[in-house]
């Protein structure tokens, strides 16, 4: 048996003071039996060691949490963890969740499809959490659920964006699925780029460049049927590889062809060898394409070929909400980010408002378990205040997306910052009215 440090010497003074009361007891009752002495001298054991012996807390909520927390798609995944671990501080000073406090298990992931089923595998069987969030690369998201939902462990996706994440758990194959997320997919983004710079901007001839990750090939069909909706047909559609640092070829074919704007799904440092390539050409044309625009390590590499780049936004970094402001302020005090600038704004936020939704989900089902948390997810009764918006009845049975096409806004880079490229979005942030 092992005891708190500290709790020694209480043991033993309980435990002295639990024998003389014994022998106290049995001199004055000599008339009895030798049972009934037997007797009095165990109960009075039990409450002596009962008494020495610490409470034990309540146990913890164990949560995974998974990103990449290294390498290029580290300020997505680090900026999610940290507005994770906000949300659980606020959550835990105020009393934790059913009487317990709320632990995190971090695991790097690495953005690598073999590392985030390792993580999966190690959360479900060796750390037993009772949910997971995360999960910023499409790829790995694919890979990895599929563990959770064979286990009943629920996951709110708050980052990755392929529109394949929540359809691969589906009626009639699958009675219940465990996958929910809280990030704009694919099919919204493309959809907000095409619009932007089809109907917004009138540009017929585009080009799409992507990487060939799951994310860049997914999100490039995406925009492929988005643009054959408005009757376009890209001039130009290439590819490259992660790591990349030499588009030339690419974009030489995208301008040869005629391109008036470059479409783009990717992540911060290959878009970034995007529009530094595009200097290089002496080709200045629109740059507008997925979330992942606003990374830090994007708009920094490219300095001032970032401006003026526009993408989808579920959150733009200005305290125009109450909740905004607290969580802005509360972020930049926490963390200090350079010039502070949250490394991926929609990353944190989102990281954030994913406790918000399975804290309401968990206190709603009085449970841990797996599949009690699930059904509440799907009926949630209260609303959720959220630092993107409020949240009334986000996920059903049939639906677990809770971001709609009516939430993200169109976010421009100017100066070294994202902000609102229009001005009837920034005075309307929370996008309440569903589409």
């Amino acid at each position: 048996m092992e005891l708190a440090a500290g709790t020694e010497v209480g043991y033993f003074q309980g435990l002295r003071q639990g024998f003389s009361c014994c022998i106290a007891i049995i001199n004055n009752e000599e008339t009895e039996s030798k049972m009934m002495r037997h007797r009095v001298l165990s109960l009075l054991l039990g409450a002596a060691l009962a008494a020495a012996l610490p409470a034990h807390a309540a146990e913890p909520i164990k949560i995974g949490i998974s990103g990449p927390f290294t390498g290029g798609s580290s300020p997505m995944g680090l900026s999610m963890r940290d507005g994770v671990k906000l949300a659980v501080a606020d959550i835990n000073k105020s009393g934790g969740l059913l009487g317990r406090q709320i632990v995190l298990v971090e695991r790097d992931d690495e953005a690598k499809n073999e590392r985030g089923v390792q993580v999966a595998q190690e959360l479900i069987n060796k750390e037993h959490v009772v949910a997971d969030l995360g999960y910023i690369n499409t790829g790995v998201a694919l890979a990895a659920t599929r563990f959770f939902q064979e286990a009943k462990i629920p996951v709110i996706d708050n980052v990755a964006t392929g529109s394949q994440v929540t359809q691969q758990f589906l009626p009639p194959d699958y009675a219940d699925s465990y996958v929910f997320r809280n990030s704009a997919a694919d099919r919204i983004q493309s959809a907000m780029i095409v619009e932007e710079a089809v109907v917004r901007r009138k540009f017929s001839k585009v080009a799409i460049l992507n990487d060939d990750t799951n994310y860049g090939m997914l999100g490039r069909a995406d925009l492929e049927k988005a643009l054959a909706a408005k009757g376009i047909k890209p001039v130009a559609e290439e590819k490259f590889k992660i790591k990349d640092v030499d588009m030339t070829a690419q974009l030489l074919r995208a301008k040869e062809a005629g391109a008036e704007a470059v479409l783009t799904y990717a992540i911060g440092p290959e878009l970034a060898q995007v529009a530094n390539g595009m200097k290089k050409l002496g080709w200045k044309v629109p740059m507008i394409g997925s979330w992942t625009l606003s990374m830090a390590n994007f708009i920094d590499n490219a300095g001032a070929e970032s401006e003026g780049v526009r993408m989808p936004q579920t959150f733009i970094q200005e305290p125009n909400t109450p909740k905004r402001k607290a969580f802005i302020e509360a972020y930049l005090a926490a963390y200090n980010p350079p010039n502070g600038r949250i490394p991926s704004p929609v990353s944190a936020a989102q990281g954030y408002d994913s406790v918000l939704l399975l804290a309401a989900a968990i206190k709603q089902a009085g449970s841990t378990d797996g599949p009690a948390i699930r059904a509440a997810l799907e009926n949630l009764k209260d609303k959720v205040d959220g630092v993107v918006t409020v949240y009334d009845h986000p996920f059903s049975h049939e639906n677990h997306e809770a971001i709609t096409a009516n939430i993200p806004v169109i976010g421009e880079v100017k100066a070294g910052h994202v902000v609102y490229a229009y001005e009837e979005e920034r005075k309307n942030p929370l996008r309440l009215e569903k589409h």
